[in-house]
This record gives C-alpha cells, structure tokens and sequence, in this order.
C-alpha cells in the first residue's frame, strides 16, 4: 500500500472524553472515530488490525475442528424468553418491536440461535461432537459505555459453542478449545494469563478467562509467581487459616467510639491492626409465595475482617443466598439490629438473623465489631463464650496478595488483566428448557452438553495497546499491527535517487510477502516519523540522499532507541531476518 492511496488522518491532541491510552491513541492515531455513546466506526487503519486479528482466530479455530456460520444481529425474543434469559439477562440486553409488535433482542451472545440449530440438525451421536462459530456484530447497552473500545455498546466478537454427547466429551471440547486459545494469544504477541473464572450471566461450571496483563486493566488477576496457580478475583480461594482458633484472652467490653463508624476508624482510635476488628454486612433475601409475590424478607448477618472485602460473587454461592440477594434497606437493619449502619454487630440483636462468618472471622479471638448503637463498638468478642457459632462458614471475601496459594506452592499475587477471552462449559443450561436433545445408542433422547467460547474481536486491539504503547503512541506487536513495515523516504518528491530506491524496496518486500507501506506523500521528517510512531508501525527503513551516498538505509524497531545502519543491498534480507526472527 502506498500512503498517498490509503487514507491517513492522525491527530495531535486526544478528545477530552478518551480516559485510558488505548482509546486516547486510537482517536489520535485515525483508528476509530465516535459516533455515539459507546458506538465507533472501525476507520481504515483500525480495520487493518481488527482483520488481522480476525483472520488469526479464524486460522486457530479452523485448525481446533471448529465449523464458521453466521448468525443473525437481530433475534427472536421468543428463543430468549425459551431460555429464561429475556427477563434475567437484565438492562444490557437491547430489546426491541417490529412494526407488527412482536419483540426482537439485539445479539449480546448467541447461545439461543445456535441450540435452536442444533435441535433442528443434530438428530444422533453420530453426528457429534460440533462445534460452531461465528465473527460477529455483538450490542451491550452498558449503563457507562466507556474507554472507546474497551467497553463500547456496539463490538465485534468470535463467539464459539460445542454440542457434546456428555460431560466428559464437553470438557474433552472445552480443553481443545482453551488450547486453541492459547495458541491465538501466542501468535498475537501479547503478554496474557489464562486463568480460573466465574462464568457469570452465561452460566456453567468449567471456565477460564484469557486475560492481557496491563497495568491499567479492570480486572484483577491472582497468580502464584511459584506454580501455574491463576484465576480471577471472583473465583480465587481464600483458603481457611491454618491453626485452631485463639483462646479468649480479654473480656467482653462495651468501648466508647464516637464518631467512628468505620472499622478503619475504630482501629486507629482503639491502637489495634485492623485485622483484629470484623466489619458487618447486612443482605437480605426476599420470601416469595407460589405466585411470585414477596410475603416478607429474611436478613443476613456477614462478618468479614475489618481488613477484607466481602466478594459478591462467593456470597451468590452460599446456601440460602444462591438464589439472589439484595443489600438489606435501612428499615430492615433497624428493625433487626436497632441501630443505624457504620455501628452494627452480631449482639444484642432486635430480631434474630442469619450469621454468615468468612473463614478468617471464624477462628478470631478477641475481635471488636459494632455493639448495634451508634459511638459504641463491642471489644474482646469470642464465639462460643459471648455469641453461638454463626450459622454458616464460608469463604466470602476477596484474597489479597501474601495469601497462601490453594495449590499448596506458595503465595498469592495479584496484578491487573484485561479479559479479551473466555471459555466455559455450560452442561445441559441452554439445551435443557429449549429442548434440544439427540438420539443415543439405544435410540433414547439426551440432553445435548454445551461449551460456549468468546473473543473480543475489537476490544482485544484495545488490550494491546494498553501493554504496548509509550509518550510517542502505540507499538504494535507484528502480528497484528496495520502496517508490518513502512518505508519513510525523506524529500522522495525531489530527489529522483530516493524515489527509485524507496519504490524499489517496497516492491522487492510486497513480493516477499511482506505487508510494507511506502510514505509517498511527501511530509517533512519530522511529521512523517511523528505519524508512524503514533500510528505504531513495528518496522521503519528510512531512506535518504545522504544515506543513498554512503550505501545505506536506516532500519529501526518501533521500540529502539536509535536507528541501524543497513547496507543498501542487503536491507531486504535484513528487513524479512527481523520478521522471521519477531
């Protein structure tokens, strides 16, 4: 491609709404432009890189057995409501009528269209397994669309799902599918971590998430630097802390701490680590009779320590609270505790609750919590002696870094991940209430087993950038940069020398195969190099009348400090050296 042909529209200040580099240096660079809230068009250049990544995923998944269709943007919400999920999916799901008032969803996912296929077409176990995919328009009305493509409304996703005679097959699937990942994430060129996962809104019970390591990323990932321990914030386990519990050593005391109503506070006025003080959380569970009416609400007591934070997505799993759950109002905590929040605690209680302790909580000794009236704490607390055993242990609180790995090799850390990718398998969740089931060997009906497989197709160029770019803009890895080289002739316009040698050059490295682009638009050094830097291009070769003089061109990494002196005849076996070797 030649500049002067393509279309090249960089800027040099960001839109004050851009927040994060990826989506400052897309708009700088002409990547995307904003339509709407969350909705970008893909402009030139940032569709080179977005078909690069396409084609990538399509190679792996094509190479894994995977089979490409194409489903349609706009559904029935007839299958969605088949499958419980056009009420439950909640607000980011886009509902719409036709003009005959029949309801309609704008794709998030596809698990309904492809199981309505597989009903249909999958009669017999000979016909599996089959896994199916699609690249495809996707829309989530997010309440806060924000960081460009990071988290638009409107992107492009590979979504895959495999039908399974069992269990054991589906998993069998699954592990094929995450190895696929694993070799599309290593052609990108990216630093990334696949690690265990909740499966969230799409269900299921084996899942890991693929996420770009990058210091501005919304996840946090848990790892153990000493084993292949990794997983999610949602999904890592706190283990319970070695030892039995501490013996009672201090009495029981009502302590005055006026105006301190958090545990912070309190363990600052107390002179106490606030590992010693337990913070309540107070939920709630709403009693429904058989016609859907709620009758009334139970109330939930969770004690985590003071230096901890409860995790929502473990509350979800315990018994009693997997059914959904709420933050208790300010009424229901009066009622049961007599006091107003920031001074709450298991004792002296109005009403009796469900006491949930987290592991850590449930083996302390002579903690303080809330005395349940406002500028008191309770102090020298003890189960047993001054309150029964809760009601319930369980891990419910997020792990932080030095916690004990699970696997027994070491101690957790945590940095930050930006998920492009996850994998789940979902079992018989969608199969069973839409029907969907094949013919076994004794000509009896199964339910199929489900595996669903995503890729943010748009987001993960996004990703990329946040872990490559510097002060100048964005450093593409090779693989899925727009441009793999760009030739930079300097005054090409007025020096047939340079002329000759640049066009000579871009053609000995289009036939090599090479995806080059020639600057021919004529811009002065310093504004052609600015553009390319900020753009990305991995590979430069510099081409001037003086370096012609000398026999040389200049040849430098988008990441080198200085440029290398290349032999004028060797430079495209120089150039092809350096790809190979990427």
């Amino acid at each position: 491609m030649k500049a002067s042909r393509f279309f090249i529209s960089t800027l040099k200040e960001a839109p004050a709404d851009a927040e994060v580099a990826s989506h400052r240096l897309m708009m700088r660079a002409g990547m995307i432009k904003k339509l709407g809230t969350g909705i970008y068009t893909y402009m030139p250049m940032g569709l080179r890189v977005i078909r690069k990544v396409e084609a990538i995923v399509r190679e792996e998944m094509n190479r894994a057995g995977a089979v490409e269709l194409t489903m349609p943007v706009v559904q029935p919400a007839e299958f969605w409501e088949e499958s419980g999920r056009f009420q439950g999916y909640g607000a980011e799901l886009l509902r719409i009528k036709d003009r005959h008032e029949r309801s309609f969803v704008i794709q998030p996912t596809s698990e309904e269209v492809v199981t309505d296929i597989a009903r249909q077409e999958i009669r017999s176990y000979k016909q599996l397994p089959k896994n199916f995919y699609q690249i495809q328009t996707k829309f989530r009305d997010e309440r806060r669309p924000r960081f460009g493509l990071m988290r638009g409304r409107e992107f492009i996703m590979k979504d895959a799902y495999s039908f399974d005679r069992d269990l054991d097959a589906a998993k069998a699937s699954y592990q094929v599918m995450a190895d696929a990942y694993r070799r599309i994430f290593d052609r990108f060129g990216l630093r990334y971590r696949a690690v265990a996962a909740d499966s969230g809104a799409i269900g299921g019970d084996v899942s890991q998430e693929f996420q770009v390591i990058a210091a501005t990323g919304e996840d946090a990932i848990v790892y153990c630097p000493d084993s292949d321990y990794a997983a999610n914030m949602e999904k890592a386990e706190a283990l319970a802390p070695a030892g039995p519990r501490g013996v009672a050593t201090q009495s029981i005391t009502k302590t005055p701490t006026p105006g301190k109503s958090t545990c912070e506070d309190v363990a600052i006025l107390l002179g106490v680590p606030l590992s010693t003080t337990v913070k309540s959380l107070v939920l709630a569970t709403d009693i429904v009779d058989a016609a859907g009416n709620i009758k009334g609400a139970k109330v939930w007591l969770l004690l985590v320590r003071g230096d901890h934070d409860m995790n929502e997505i473990k509350v979800s799993k315990v018994p009693g609270l997997d059914n959904g759950f709420r933050f208790a109002t300010v009424t229901e905590i009066k009622d049961h505790f007599g006091s107003e929040p920031g001074y709450l605690g298991p004792l002296n209680l109005k009403q009796p609750v469900k006491i949930v302790a987290d592991r850590d909580v449930a083996v302390m000794a002579d903690w303080i919590c809330g005395a349940n009236e406002v500028d008191f704490h309770t102090t020298g607390v003890n189960w047993g002696r001054d309150l029964p055993e809760p009601d319930a242990v369980a891990d419910i609180r997020n792990v932080v870094a030095g916690d004990a790995s699970p696997d027994g090799k070491g101690l957790l850390a945590i940095e930050r991940g930006i998920e492009v990718g996850h994998v789940f398998v979902l079992g018989t969740k969608y199969s069973k209430p839409m029907n969907a089931t094949f013919l076994d060997e004794a000509g009896k009906p199964q339910f199929l087993e489900m595996g669903c497989y995503g890729i943010g197709i748009t987001r993960l160029p996004a990703a990329a950038i946040e872990q490559n770019n510097d002060e100048r803009g964005i450093i593409w890895p090779d693989a899925i940069a727009p441009f793999t080289v760009v030739v930079c002739p300097i005054g090409m316009d007025r020096s047939p020398e340079v002329k000759v040698a640049a066009e000579a050059l871009y053609e000995q490295l289009l036939t090599a195969g090479v995806d080059v682009l020639l600057d021919d638009r004529g811009e002065r050094p310093g504004a052609m190099f600015a553009d390319w830097e900020l753009i990305g291009v991995p590979h430069r070769v510099v081409i001037s009348d003086r370096g012609l003089k000398e026999g040389q061109f200049e040849y430098q990494h988008r990441r080198d400090t200085a440029a290398t002196k290349v032999p004028v005849a060797g430079i495209a076996e120089f150039i092809t050296g350096k790809l190979a070797a990427a």
